[in-house]
């Protein structure tokens, strides 16, 4: 433990040759929506980054467009700070597991970790995951307990229990040893007990300054860089970021690209950059220690090793966890294909999912015998229903298939994933709960009982057996249930799992949805669609009552008389239509459906989409 408070200069000569005393290289980790971009926030006011009469926005780190609808931190982002004359590299990573790829790649550029707990609810799932990340690369953790201006804050209870979960980590005696900030980070305040906050963040920034350690270099070894991220600008082309492990980067520099599979590529750095503030800040030379950013290299990817081409020495490479779920992404076929979207080709699809491997290390992707389908496996439906959303947006069109787990062969025969499941529910909602998921082959590991009369449960359950779990799961706790998935490990094959799902309403034929035909078949389930709302033979329109598939005309319209009657209201009596969202949408899907995703609509639709011929596919398949 470094006991005393260190004020050094960055230029001040190092004491010990192998230690930066002037740096440290800290990632922020929390479970998700526990404030640490909030946090991060109030670092940035504190070190005066921003102008005074500055219009900041909140969560400036967000800087993605779905982060921010979304309220969550999907990509990790660097950020740099000045305090007393020493710099504070800051990544912020994201908290949902389905983005653990992100959180893994980082682990290899820090040296230690803020680990941001809420004051009320304490460790939650995402909080193990990410420790558990930390805690294996020999990382050291300062403890902060976040909202403590909460009426129900429970400090005392969070920090045992986070002791618990370091312990139950497999912590080492000196990671266990954990210093513990309390915070108000809306507030921007700080303090050593919950009770005594200072009125700005100093005591959190004195405790990564003496707590943590700075980095361990060989500043005259040969250069290594170990990729962990890559960024792209338009004008210097790929820009690849990591901490710089020995030796020094200038630009024009000669360098060598090392692959993991051990290749060698000769190319030249062109500008070389280190992140102060929010923003990426060219220097001529960066010495080892720091977290730097590299341009010229064009081939280079996440895996890396930047190295000195007189002594190419490859670095460990990084490595994730395997994606547990794929779906199949295709060309849209549909008769509106080409209406809405910019981009629509094999072609371009196929480059545009394989440019994402570049940046998305949790993500495979495999091409089929058919050359307009693509297998594309990820860590979670989260996950991949990012990657579907930021693709609408940037204007292609396409189409997927309903997730599926990927299983793999064992020794003990067909493996598949398992997810450890922690569920918050009201205690009159347990029961249809626990019904529900002993159906999906869920078995309990762990209940206790809340004081304020909420149930938590800790099930072990198939990924399976979660796909679509969502919907019925808010349907049967009236919304106010809550859960978290971690991924848990592969074990045998569970056997055949019974959902209990309704069928499909599909349309019968092309044409404009009408209100008279909605509300004569409104009886018959629920509809996705409404009037006004063009349709084609195939594509699902709701939800059936019962469980088999059932053909309608939506389209059907009332015939036209020389008799005059009483106008009767036909859309007050309509029944609201259920609004599907990208994540409804891909949950709603069966094995034999189609999601048609556009920039401006999603679709779903029968993979078939003549009802003869989807018959007589569905006879064959039973014979």
């Amino acid at each position: 433990m470094i006991a005393t408070e260190m004020h050094v200069d960055a230029t001040t000569v190092l004491e010990e040759p192998l230690i930066r005393n002037d740096i440290r290289n800290v990632a922020i980790i929390a479970h998700v929506d526990h404030g640490k971009t909030t946090l991060v926030d109030g670092m940035l006011r504190q070190t005066r980054v921003f102008r005074d009469n500055q219009a900041v926005m909140e969560r400036v780190m967000d800087s993605n467009e779905l982060e921010r609808e979304r309220g969550i931190t999907i990509l990790a982002k660097n950020t740099g700070i000045e305090y007393r004359g020493i710099t504070i590299n800051i990544v912020d990573t994201p908290g949902h597991a389905d983005f653990g790829g992100e959180v893994e790649r980082i682990m290899h550029m820090v040296d230690g970790v803020l680990l941001l707990v809420d004051a009320v609810e304490g460790p939650m799932p995402q909080t193990r995951f990410v420790l558990r990340k930390a805690l294996e690369r020999g990382l050291r953790a300062i403890v902060v307990v976040n909202k403590i201006d909460r009426p129900a804050a429970r400090p005392e209870y969070v920090v045992n229990a986070t002791f618990d979960l370091f312990i139950g980590l497999g912590a080492t005696d000196e990671q266990a040893e954990f210093p513990v900030i309390y915070t108000h980070a809306l507030a921007g305040r700080a303090g050593l007990r919950p009770d005594e906050l200072a009125p700005n963040l100093e005591p959190l920034f004195d405790a990564i300054v003496n707590y943590l350690p700075p980095p361990r270099v060989d500043p005259t070894g040969p250069a290594q860089l170990l990729v962990a991220t890559i960024e792209y600008s338009p004008y210097v082309g790929k820009i690849a970021i990591g901490r710089l492990q020995s030796g020094t980067i200038r630009a024009g520099q000669p360098i060598v690209r090392i692959t993991p599979q051990g290749e060698q590529e000769l190319a030249k750095v062109t500008q070389v950059y280190v992140f102060r503030n929010l923003q990426r800040v060219a220097v001529d030379e960066v010495s080892a220690g720091n977290i730097v950013a590299v341009a010229g290299i064009e081939q280079v990817g996440i895996g890396d090793t930047l190295a000195d081409p007189a002594d190419p020495r490859p670095l460990p490479p990084i490595t994730v966890e395997e994606p547990t779920v794929r779906m199949t992404f295709s060309v849209n076929d549909s008769p509106f294909a080409g209406r809405e979207g910019q981009y629509l080709t094999s072609r371009q699809v196929r480059a545009r999912l394989f440019s994402e491997l570049e940046r998305n290390v949790s993500l495979r992707v495999e091409e089929t015998e058919r050359a307009n389908e693509f297998i594309v496996s990820g860590r979670g439906e989260l996950h991949l229903a990012i990657l579907i959303e930021t693709m609408r947006r940037e204007g292609y069109e396409f189409a997927v298939s309903r997730p599926e787990v990927i299983f793999k062969q064992g020794d003990e025969g067909l493996l598949e994933p398992i997810e450890e499941l922690f569920v918050e529910v009201a205690q009159e909602h347990l029961g249809a709960v626990q019904e529900m998921l002993g159906r999906r082959r869920a078995q309990m590991q762990n209940i206790h009982y809340g004081e304020d009369g909420a149930v938590y449960c800790t099930y072990l359950a198939p990924t399976r057996g979660l796909l679509g779990f969502r919907q019925p799961f808010l349907t049967a706790t009236r919304g106010t249930g809550v859960y978290h998935t971690l991924f848990y490990g592969y074990a045998p094959y569970v056997g055949e799992i019974d959902t209990q799902k309704n069928g499909k309403l599909v349309a019968l034929e092309t044409g404009v949805v009408s209100s008279y035909a909605l509300t004569n078949l409104q009886q018959r389930g629920v509809f996705i669609v409404k009037p006004g709302d063009e349709v084609y033979a195939g594509q699902v329109v709701g939800e059936h009552i019962r469980e088999e598939e059932l053909v309608v005309n939506v389209c059907k319209s009332k015939q036209l008389t020389n008799f005059r009657e009483k106008p009767s209201g036909t859309n007050e009596m309509l029944n609201a239509p259920r609004e599907l969202t990208l994540d409804d949408a891909i949950q709603f899907l069966d094995n034999d459906d189609l999601l048609e995703v556009t920039p401006a609509s999603l679709r779903v639709r029968k993979k078939i989409l003549n009802h003869d011929q989807r018959q007589r596919a569905r006879k064959a398949q039973k014979g």
